[in-house]
Parts: structure tokens; C-alpha cells; sequence
């Protein structure tokens, strides 16, 4: 078991705040610049250049949110009506929300037991011929064995669009995921590895597809193009009333100028960030070492998991430990922060089981429907996992959490 660092924080420190870089400064300096959308302004495009050196990718266009990312990739790679979208059962709900945002069909492939990331055997069983898109969710940090998914892809002529939300700097194999796929989406909301409150990133080596989730993200406008995202460098043609503008439909996705500066003093950051996660997880694993009952997600040999967080099957109750919600509630007495379970799978959200999504197109789900039981690996460790924190800036303060964690375990071992 670790030994709590010297001077370690008592039970009421404070963990220390992400935003310690340049944050402040380059929030001064778009005040007074005066330009504050991305339309004219440079920090969004600076943010996007260097986003795309740091992952090693020709292009990346910078959006408001993780999930407006994923919509304008569907849509990009040609996703249309009636067309079906695999992704895995164990994951937040926007990835079904964006495949029907893209008039698609969601299709929900399994997981596997030990890493929690999608199945490529059971995708492989989920592939007809109106299958257009996959989409592998690299969960708590860890990378999907993306070698399969793409021969699947490569077979059967599919786009891959990785979601990375939680999978910064990962790597499977030596490869920087992100890399790997036809493009990959990026959330930089609050929690994430980068944070600027809202916000996300498409990255892609595909020149036409990048200027394609650009027009989608940026109403349509037809002068943008796969590394510029600004619409008003020639004030003579733009502000001219024969000018034409639009020749996509799109949406307002664009990323604000503030969120660009709080996101690039982070991106400045990202290794360290990264690197505390890492450490912080290996500290937890530490402390749960040897204990039956919590099984942590393995990370097969070749790849890189960045713990976005710490995922772990708890047994307790099949093997007549102890409840879920008791061990947890013993953690936190114990001085240990909460531990979060796992988000339902998405078919077996109300939104679903009460067929609300057949409103947005009664005549494309009609007769589509979702029952338990689809995919029952998934089901199954859903209710069994939990997620421990690796966002701690004072590595002390994850040693405190661990001996709490470690005093736990014991008491009901």
C-alpha cells in the first residue's frame, strides 16, 4: 500500500485548480481584443493548429461541445436517413442522440468484460447492408482494439469515427488514437483532460472531410476550408450585397474565442494533466491490490490509457462481500471522495424504453424498438462498475484517497 505523502492534506483539503497555466492571461488579452467570435478572431485557429501538431493530424476544427462534434462527423462521412450506426452499449447516450440528430439508426454492439470497450466480434454480427458508420468509444481513457474495427471497416466499406472524449494521448500500439480512424471527435467539457467548461475538437488527415465538418459546424459557409475557420478576412467581398454565402446546410457549432484561450493554456498543460491522472490511477490500483471483489479495466499490452478515470468491476455482492452503494458509502466515511457508477446503457434510458426518439422521424423509427437484453455483457457490468477520480492535482491528496480506499477494502475483506 502506498504511504500517504508527508504533510498530506487533511480531509477537507482542496484539490488544487486545473487552471493554473495561462488561462487568465489569454482571457485578458481576447477581452481586449474586442473579437470575441471565431468567425474573425485568431485563438480558435490557433487552438486548432495546435491541437492538430499535438496528435499528429492534418486538420482539426474546433466546435462548442463534444457532442456537436460527433453530429457534424456523421453527417460529414455521408451519414444519411435510414442509414445505421453501430456503437457500443457501455457509453453515454450522445452517441445515440447524434445518430438520430443524423436521421440514422442506432445500433448497439457489445462490450467486452475485462476492457469495458466495444466488441469487434459482436460488431461484426450488428453489420448489414445499411450499416454506414462505426463508432468505437475509447471508455475512461483506454483505446478500443481498433485493428479489427478498421479490417471491418475496410471490408465492408465503413466510416470510423473514434470518440475520444475521454482518451487523451492514449495510444494503441505505438499509434496516437485519433490517428487511426477516418476522424476523431473530442469533448473538452469540465472533466475532461482539457477543459475550457464547453467545448470540442474533430481531428482528421482527410482534407475533404475536414472542410465538411467545418461547413457543417459553421452554418454552411461556403469560403471556409479545411484549415480556416474565419469568414471575414476580405471585408470588401464579404460585406458586399451580391456576395452569396452559404452552400451547405449547417448549424451554429463554432467554438467561442474565450473557450479557445482556456482550452489552448490547457493544451499547453496536456502532458502534465495527463501524467497526473496516469500516476493517480496507479496509486488507487495500488491500494485495491490483491482485493477480489474490485476488478480494474485492463489495459492489454501496446496501448496507453490516460485514466480519464479509474473504471473497476466491483464483485462485492456476487461474492457476498457487501452492496455497491454500502461499499461506496463506506469509502466516503472512510475520507474517500464519491465514487461514481456507470451511466445506463443508452437503449434502457427513459428517452428510449418510452420511444420518445420516434417523434423526431415517425416514419423512419416507427417500427424500431430496443428490448433489455440486447447486449448482455454490457447490462451486466454496468451495474457492477465504478469510476474512482484521477483528477487530482496533489498527487498527496491521491494517496489520502487511496489509504481511505485501502481502510475500506479492509474492513470488509
Amino acid at each position: 500500500m502506498t504511504t500517504p505523502a508527508k504533510n498530506a492534506p487533511k480531509n477537507n483539503a482542496v484539490n488544487p485548480s486545473k487552471y493554473l497555466g495561462n488561462e487568465l492571461e489569454y482571457l485578458r488579452r481576447v477581452l481586449e481584443s474586442e473579437s470575441w467570435s471565431n468567425t474573425s478572431g485568431s485563438w480558435t485557429q490557433t487552438l486548432e493548429a495546435e491541437f492538430a501538431r499535438k496528435l499528429g493530424a492534418n486538420f482539426a476544427i474546433a466546435m462548442n461541445s463534444g457532442t456537436s462534434t460527433l453530429h457534424a462527423a456523421l453527417l460529414a462521412c455521408g451519414v444519411a436517413h435510414g442509414d445505421e450506426v453501430i456503437s457500443p452499449a457501455l457509453t453515454v447516450i450522445m452517441n445515440t442522440t447524434a445518430t438520430l440528430h443524423a436521421n440514422a439508426v442506432p445500433v448497439y454492439a457489445d462490450v467486452n468484460a475485462d476492457t469495458f470497450n466495444i466488441d469487434a466480434e459482436d460488431v461484426a454480427k450488428k453489420i448489414t447492408p445499411k450499416t454506414k458508420a462505426i463508432i468505437p468509444v475509447s471508455l475512461y481513457g483506454l483505446p478500443c482494439d481498433m485493428d479489427p474495427i478498421m479490417a471491418l471497416a475496410e471490408k465492408h466499406g465503413l466510416a470510423i469515427i473514434e470518440d475520444n472524449a475521454q482518451c487523451m494521448l492514449s495510444t494503441y500500439k505505438g499509434r496516437a488514437m485519433g490517428t487511426i480512424g477516418n476522424c476523431a471527435s473530442y469533448s473538452f467539457e469540465n472533466t475532461k483532460h482539457i477543459s475550457c467548461g464547453e467545448g470540442g475538437m474533430v481531428i482528421t488527415n482527410d482534407e475533404k472531410l475536414a472542410e465538411r465538418v467545418r461547413k457543417i459546424g459553421g452554418h454552411g459557409f461556403k469560403n471556409l476550408r479545411a484549415s480556416e475557420g474565419r469568414i471575414r478576412l476580405n471585408q470588401s467581398l464579404f460585406q458586399n450585397p451580391n456576395y452569396k454565402r452559404h452552400d451547405t446546410l449547417g448549424w451554429n457549432y463554432r467554438m467561442p474565442e474565450f473557450n479557445a484561450a482556456v482550452a489552448l493554456a490547457q493544451l499547453e498543460r496536456v502532458e502534465e494533466l495527463v501524467a497526473l491522472r496516469i500516476k493517480s490511477a496507479e496509486i488507487f490500483l495500488e491500494a485495491m491490490r490483491g482485493c477480489a471483489f474490485l476488478v480494474p479495466q485492463q489495459t492489454p499490452t501496446g496501448l496507453v490509457n490516460s485514466f480519464y478515470t479509474l473504471g473497476v468491476r466491483f464483485l462485492g455482492a456476487e461474492q457476498g462481500v457487501t452492496s455497491w452503494e454500502e461499499f461506496r458509502t463506506t469509502y466516503m466515511e472512510a475520507g474517500g471522495d464519491g465514487i461514481y457508477g456507470a451511466w445506463s446503457v443508452p437503449y434502457l434510458e427513459p428517452m428510449m424504453v418510452e420511444r420518445v426518439y420516434v417523434y423526431h422521424n415517425p416514419s423512419l423509427y416507427g417500427n424500431v424498438r430496443y428490448r433489455e437484453g440486447l447486449c448482455p455483457v454490457a447490462e451486466r457490468i454496468q451495474k457492477q462498475l465504478m469510476q474512482f477520480k484521477t483528477n487530482y492535482r496533489d498527487l498527496s491528496l491521491a494517496e489520502q484517497k487511496a489509504e481511505a480506499l485501502h481502510r475500506t477494502i479492509r474492513r470488509f475483506a
